[in-house]
């Protein structure tokens, strides 16, 4: 009887052991062909998201651009001489331009939206510094003060600028 025992354990223990192995071997390659099949799902799906997100970069790019100091002041003039009509419409369009391209954060990074908002910020908060100046007492000398401000310095928006490029090579 212990020799039947042994003999059938004879039997099954290579059997056992083979069916171990194809288990194993049968759950890698399942992995594996999950991961694959989600590889390329992936490499489908940014396919076509990849030219909607540098179309957001672009417009943010441009965003950016458009609230320079130097730009701004050229392409938004003064309707009348008071300072304070001329800093509202400054802000007016810089938030303006900001609220026109609010669904771009859905494609960019959170660091970079906050980034560019931060830059809109700081320009809101240059403007409304350069009129509080008590040397400033008209439209035109308050974008005088600005440009003057501005000499030598980088924009805000500059370095927003810089963090988009870094970002979209990143993309590559």
């Amino acid at each position: 009887m212990d020799l039947d025992i042994l003999g059938l354990l004879l039997y099954c223990i290579p059997a056992l052991v083979t069916g171990a192995i194809a288990f194993l071997f049968f759950k890698e390659h399942i992995e594996n062909e999950n991961n694959r099949r989600e590889f390329m799902i992936k490499k489908e799906l940014q396919k076509d998201s990849l030219p909607l997100r540098l179309q957001a970069y672009e417009r943010l790019s441009l965003y950016l651009e458009r609230i320079k100091p130097s730009k701004l002041l050229i392409r938004v003039t003064p309707t009348s001489s008071n300072k304070e009509d001329y800093e509202t419409l400054l802000i007016a369009n810089i938030e303006q331009e900001f609220d026109h391209n609010l669904a771009q954060q859905i494609y960019v990074t959170d660091k970079c939206w906050s980034i560019a908002s931060t830059a809109k910020n700081a320009t809101i908060q240059m403007i409304r510094k350069a009129n509080l100046s008590d040397k400033v007492d008209s439209a035109d000398k308050l974008r005088e003060t600005i440009l003057t401000d501005m000499a030598g310095k980088r924009a805000p928006s500059d370095a927003a600028l810089s963090f988009i490029k870094e970002e979209v090579s990143e993309l590559w």
